[in-house]
């Protein structure tokens, strides 16, 4: 993904599904640009991103950073529509790096590039609240597709991904009926736990997925059992592959 950056670094026009005309015909006021923050481990890559997304004119750098400290400030303070995080960055911050850019900047989507076809990963970026998702030999162009796609509201997966995502949906639609008549009762929270703790996630596993605490989920998990009546939660399990609930 590097190379593609600095190899396009010099050409003065991206190739995209929208041409530069009509976009200047569409922007005419500056403060209608979509507003963009970089979050970017690797230095020169974070340089040639700004300098190739400022060549849009729909399209405004208000803040960039290799350095990850300055995280919670830069996305405070710009109050950017879109927020750049790339594999380097997904790295070098904790789990609960998406929900705190969501905390701090609520308006904002978060965009994540260079990753790899990691389903585990991608399902935890999607729980954690990421609207676009591009792997690692992503282009130029499809950054500033995606950039201008998530900045409407619209969501970027993978083709590689998107199976991985439609089997976690239908995972969660077909719950069992008796488990899922458990559910009735439970909270927005505990609902969430409920199939996690039914296909036998451990505490650990749970908080993980969710970006939780562990003693959080374990609180969340002790009330659960207590509303539905059971003494443990193998009772959930059981059921749930009596019913042959898919894994």
């Amino acid at each position: 993904m590097y190379s593609a950056f600095l190899f396009e670094l010099d050409s003065p026009v991206l190739n995209s599904s929208t041409s530069t005309a009509e976009v200047r015909s569409k922007v005419s006021d500056p403060g209608a640009r979509t507003k963009v923050s970089l979050l970017v481990g690797n230095h020169l890559l974070c340089k040639s991103l700004a300098r190739i997304i400022q060549q849009r004119p729909d399209i405004h750098v208000v803040g960039q950073s290799a350095d990850f400290s300055n995280m919670a400030r830069i996305i405070a303070k710009s109050q950017s529509d879109v927020i750049l995080l790339d594999s380097v960055g997904a790295n070098a911050v904790n789990r609960q790096c998406v929900t705190r850019m969501r905390d701090l900047n609520p308006n904002a989507q978060v965009l994540m590039i260079g990753m790899d076809v990691d389903e585990g990963a991608f399902l935890r970026a999607v729980r954690a609240g990421v609207s676009g998702y591009l792997l690692h030999e992503a282009s130029p162009a499809d950054v500033i597709t995606a950039i201008r796609a998530v900045a409407r509201g619209e969501a970027i997966c993978p083709s590689q991904l998107s199976k991985a995502l439609f089997d976690t949906l239908a995972g969660v639609r077909e719950f069992t009926p008796r488990v899922r008549k458990m559910g009735l009762r439970l909270t927005r929270r505990q609902q969430e736990l409920l199939p996690m703790v039914a296909r036998g996630l451990t505490n650990k596993e749970i908080a993980y997925n969710l970006n939780l605490s562990e003693q959080t989920v374990k609180n969340h998990v002790h009330r659960m059992l207590r509303k539905i009546g059971v003494n443990d939660r193998s009772e959930i399990i059981e059921n749930a592959r009596a019913e042959h609930l898919p894994n």
